[in-house]
């Protein structure tokens, strides 16, 4: 039987990362580079051998799962490429959190209509969206009419009735020749009269801000570098440490409001940021309190493990720690 592992990784600095590029029409920001540079953390994940099955049992830092555990219904590259786009999606909101924090003007455009969970119903139709979709499928026309974004396919919907048919044209998540897809409109679940397709779209989102700013993210994937990219964006766009003098290492993914959310893995990453000699580690206040208490028996004393709900928690504790106030520069 297949397995797959997820094993302590790696810890990285965003800064080394961060460009800032500019054209005739904009300036790139004044730069104030971080001597002690603000780290993301990755888990390491792969398939095994049936040897490295049973060495990662034996492991109590390696979690091995079956390939149902792992994936559920979705395959290997819908699950990749919702990485892919969650981790675009992460930069997006990391950027418009920390330039709306320094002062700068900065909105959200709206993206494509990416299908990022399926909304079923007790017994769906044959042809409601759980069954005519799929993870990852971007839709592109409904009823003929052209949705680029979500706010577009809000706008179609309207006056739409439950139970209607209606022909979608779809880029498959494995393809990028578009199929027509003829699916039933279900009833939203708190408003019952109205009618929705049956999906949760992914967050595509682009930040519009007066220059153009690039994190280099090609070898990792997921939302969970979002705290630690907006931190490094602060860092480096106002004067002095933010991190004070302490090696710190942030996980969590981060919203427009500034909030702080769950992430996987959390065992896995501590005892990376452990092994990496970082000395804080800033963690998401919502991850549940088992995994919390057990990464913190995982790193002893040797790593201090901080909670945080918000943005404004995170540069709270770094001030406690030492760390400069952070000054808007816009």
């Amino acid at each position: 039987m297949q397995r797959w592992e997820t094993a302590p990784g790696s810890t990285q600095d965003v800064a080394s990362r961060i460009t800032f590029q500019q054209d005739d029409k904009s300036t790139a920001p004044a730069r104030y580079p971080a001597k002690n540079k603000i780290r993301f953390v990755t888990a390491l994940t792969g398939q095994l051998s049936a040897l490295d099955s049973a060495i990662g049992w034996l492991d109590p830092y390696v979690a091995v799962e079956t390939y149902s555990e792992r994936f559920g219904d979705q395959s290997p590259s819908t699950i990749r490429q919702l990485g892919v786009q969650s981790m675009i999606g992460a930069k997006q909101l990391a950027e418009y959190v920390a330039f709306k924090r320094l002062g700068f003007e900065a909105t959200f455009v709206d993206g494509a209509v990416v299908v990022s969970q399926l909304v079923c119903e007790t017994s769906p139709a044959p042809t409601s969206a759980c069954k005519v979709l799929r993870v990852g499928d971007t839709i592109k026309k409904f009823g003929g009419a052209p949705v680029p974004t979500v706010s577009a396919l809000r706008e179609v919907l309207k006056n739409r009735a439950v139970g209607e048919k209606v022909v979608v044209t779809v880029e498959p998540s494995d393809s990028a020749k578009d199929e027509s897809r003829t699916l039933t409109l279900i009833a939203d679940p708190d408003r019952p009269d109205t009618a929705i397709v049956g999906f949760v779209p992914a967050d595509t989102r682009i930040v519009d801000i007066p220059f153009d700013v690039q994190i280099s993210t090609p070898d990792i994937g997921g939302p969970s570098a979002g705290l630690a990219f907006t931190l490094a964006l602060l860092d480096e766009l106002s004067p002095g440490e933010l991190m004070g003098s302490a090696r710190v290492v942030a996980t969590g993914t981060i919203n427009e409001k500034g909030e702080v959310g769950a992430i996987g893995a959390l065992l896995q990453k501590a005892v990376a940021a452990r092994d990496a000699g970082a000395k804080v580690f800033l963690i998401p206040a919502g991850q549940n309190e088992v995994e919390i208490r057990k990464a913190r028996e995982a790193v002893g004393s040797r790593l201090k493990i901080i909670a945080v709900a918000t943005l404004d928690d995170a540069l709270k504790q770094l001030r406690l720690l030492g760390g400069a106030p952070l000054t808007p520069t816009a």
